[in-house]
């Protein structure tokens, strides 16, 4: 389950986009019901890969 790299994801993300000045950001944390890659028709894990 992708949940394994949620915090290691949000760190990533805080670390390269933290400046200290107003506008950085926010990182929303929500549940994902379905992944579709349009190219392919892909569902779920095999279309994040």
């Amino acid at each position: 389950m992708n949940d394994d790299y949620v915090d290691v994801v949000i760190d990533a993300i805080s670390r390269g986009a933290k400046t200290g000045r107003v506008g950085d950001g926010k990182i929303f944390v929500m549940p994902l019901d379905e992944t579709i890659r349009i190219r392919t028709g892909e569902t779920g894990n095999v279309a994040i890969g």
